[in-house]
């Protein structure tokens, strides 16, 4: 087709379908024009055609066409963007081969990596020394181009008279999880993104993290070699011609009419929450009050900014930490597949930058570029963290910050930015011998530091005891399930989950009732005060500041998923029962038999911390009558007296070793710093 009819056939194209459309797009400050692919074969099938076979020239006349319309002085249309191509121009990042160059396609994506928006010049005009003649250049490459001669002949110096920039952005896309299959690694692609596609509200669209696809042509690109040369090995980047944002997250899902009813329909069932709880995992069997918990995680409590600019995360963090076989991964791989946003990452596998953020080199636009990590991507999502006690120490410190702040903040090269992470974690550990010991507490197996337990709001350890009557069921319940599919049918399906999570979040934002306030007030002051303090000793801690926000989350969230705008006396026995029955595993002092938080939090509880205190008394009174160096066997006995044993004089000994108070001079004797 020649151009002229190229460009006569799109003027009678916009003319039908856009012409009252172009006077909107000029008064909401548009700088292009947007065409659906679909509206344009049903009408020019040979413009289609032409499209797809010669995206560039054909744009090119499009945008000839636009400019020939009468449009408002100083507001011109200046591109022409495609959409809605049809599936057979879909192709897979891997999939992306030399066949492609110069066609029309389009591909779908992670942004991993986003480079900053900088001017690059498209044509330049000059002045030639000579007669004074101007002379216009497009700069197409890379190295800004200069004219040789002029036509008067004149090979001198050229005046740069004026140039004509645009803004150029250089994102890097991966594949995105889902469409990968068994141990298939992303592939990634570098696309060229200019003009108004790097607006300020399209770049908030295409920020490390955003799914997306894009229309655009494969170019190759030139790799230039050390010696300067030009390699016979190209690179490929997509030139985009339209960027649009594939949301995944819970606002965007959308609803209709009769899922609306349906929803609204089962909130009214007595019998919901198990119906939920059965819907998690069905080829896991048992574990109500962990499914339970995993239903209220799914659903969540409102984020709230307080009156002081605070904030309090409506996150709820679960960590698993059981016996190996005991499905903790089944359950993590579930959660992740049926929240609408959500990253699986696992062990030594994952590093700091790689749940954060990380500053990387770009080569294309030189500088330096943000690459989001796992805690971003899942920003208003779940991150399932398997084998969390495999990671490194430095790595683990990553998610301090990220767990309670919810921002990721990072400060290298020239970058400083603060990346939002309103993420949920369900977490899960193996205990410190790979297995649980049935003879030793609970809190001291668990390896893990204090101040990341701490940000957990539920804890469940999972421990596997042989038990004949749960052992049949089990065995029945993985050997039905591995030749009968019927048996995971559950009256609540992973889609319709995902549907009433999602409505839940756009629509639910319970308040506390007088009731619910005076359920919680009354479990905390009186566990709180239950506990008694030794004779001399020091008084446990049952319960934190902590835990009561992790209540008011778990109630709020059992009100969301009922439907319901008011936390009612029920939802907050609920979460109390959750987190009682968390405490009563991990927290009990066994030696006095009470809920003592610290178990969890320090790792030595209150009865420990007091016979630590009542050693270093002894050592002080054994000091004062002038012996420095004091024997181990003389203060055992003196705590004796006390009603201390032997063991636990050791104990205490060894702890006030490893905190650098006392020093074993020589061996059975002992001295203070």
């Amino acid at each position: 087709m020649e151009s002229q009819d190229l460009i006569e056939q799109f003027k009678e194209f916009i003319e039908l379908h856009h012409s009252n459309h172009l006077h909107e797009l000029i008064r909401q400050e548009k700088k292009s024009l947007t065409i659906d692919f679909q509206e344009l074969v049903s009408t020019h099938l040979d413009l289609g055609n032409a499209l797809l076979k010669d995206p560039e020239d054909v744009t090119r006349a499009a945008e000839l066409a636009l400019e020939q319309f009468d449009l408002p002085q100083g507001h011109q249309l200046k591109s022409v963007r495609f959409r809605n191509l049809p599936k057979g121009q879909f192709v897979r990042i891997a999939n992306i081969r030399s066949e492609h160059l110069n066609k029309f396609l389009w591909v779908e994506g992670v942004v991993r990596q986003a480079s900053d928006v900088r001017p690059q010049v498209t044509s330049a005009r000059f002045e030639c020394g000579g007669c004074g003649n101007t002379l216009s250049l497009l700069q197409i490459d890379t190295k800004f181009r200069e004219p040789n001669r002029c036509s008067c002949g004149w090979r001198g110096k050229f005046n740069l008279l004026s140039k004509e920039l645009v803004d150029v952005q250089h994102l890097k896309i991966e594949e995105a999880p889902e469409s990968l299959e068994g141990g298939e690694q992303p592939k990634r692609l570098s696309v060229f993104v200019k003009e108004d596609l790097v607006d300020p509200k399209m770049e908030k669209r295409t920020a490390p993290g955003s799914k997306i696809n894009i229309y655009g042509v494969v170019k190759e690109v030139p790799i230039p070699l050390k010696t300067g040369a030009q390699s016979t090995r190209f690179d490929l980047i997509l030139e985009a011609n339209n960027i649009e944002p594939v949301q995944e997250d819970y606002s965007d899902i959308t609803i209709s009419r009769e899922e609306e009813q349906q929803i609204i329909a089962l909130a009214q069932d007595p019998k919901l929450f198990e119906k939920f709880t059965q819907a998690i995992a069905p080829s896991v069997y048992g574990y109500e009050k962990i499914k339970e918990a995993l239903v209220l995680q799914l659903v969540g409590a409102a984020r709230r900014v307080k009156g002081d600019a605070t904030v309090m995360r409506g996150d709820i963090h679960i960590l698993l930490i059981g016996d190996p076989g005991s499905a903790k991964s089944t359950l993590l791989t579930f959660v992740a597949k049926a929240a609408p946003k959500a990253r699986f990452v696992a062990g030594t596998s994952a590093s700091g930058a790689g749940l954060t953020a990380s500053v990387v080199k770009d080569e294309f636009l030189r500088g330096w570029a943000l690459e989001a990590g796992a805690m971003v991507l899942a920003n208003k999502g779940i991150l399932c963290a398997d084998e969390i006690d495999k990671m490194g120490e430095d790595d683990r410190a990553a998610l301090h910050s990220a767990m309670e702040q919810q921002v990721v903040t990072i400060s290298k090269a020239n970058i400083q930015a603060t990346l939002s992470a309103q993420t949920t974690m369900l977490a899960a550990a193996n205990p410190k011998l790979g297995r649980f010991d049935p003879y030793s507490p609970l809190a001291s197996q668990i390896d893990l530091p204090p101040t990341l337990i701490n940000r957990f709001d539920l804890i469940f350890p999972i421990r596997d005891i042989p038990n004949k009557e749960k052992d049949e069921k089990i065995a029945l319940h993985v050997l039905e399930t591995s030749h009968q599919t019927e048996t995971y049918a559950t009256e609540v399906s992973v889609e319709f989950l995902r549907k009433y999570v999602a409505y839940v979040k756009q629509k639910i934002f319970p308040t506390m009732t007088k009731q619910a306030i005076n359920e919680i007030k009354d479990f905390y002051v009186s566990l709180r005060n239950s506990a008694q303090a030794e004779e001399g000793g020091v008084k446990p801690i049952p319960i934190s500041a902590r835990q009561l926000e992790a209540l008011i989350r778990l109630s709020e969230a059992s009100a969301r998923l009922r439907l319901d705008n008011k936390v009612t006396r029920e939802d907050a026995r609920r979460a109390i029962d959750l987190l009682r029955y968390c405490l009563m595993q991990v927290g009990i002092d066994p030696e006095t038999g009470q809920i003592d938080i610290d178990r969890i939090t320090t790792g030595i509880s209150a009865s420990a911390r007091s016979k630590i205190l009542l050693v270093k008394d002894l050592i002080a009174q054994l000091e004062s009558k002038g012996i420095k160096t004091i024997a181990l066997q003389d203060l055992i006995a003196e705590a004796h007296t006390h009603g201390l044993e032997e063991s636990k004089v050791e104990e205490a000994i060894e702890q006030l070793r490893k905190s650098g108070d006392i020093f074993e001079p020589k061996k059975g004797y002992i001295q203070r710093i």
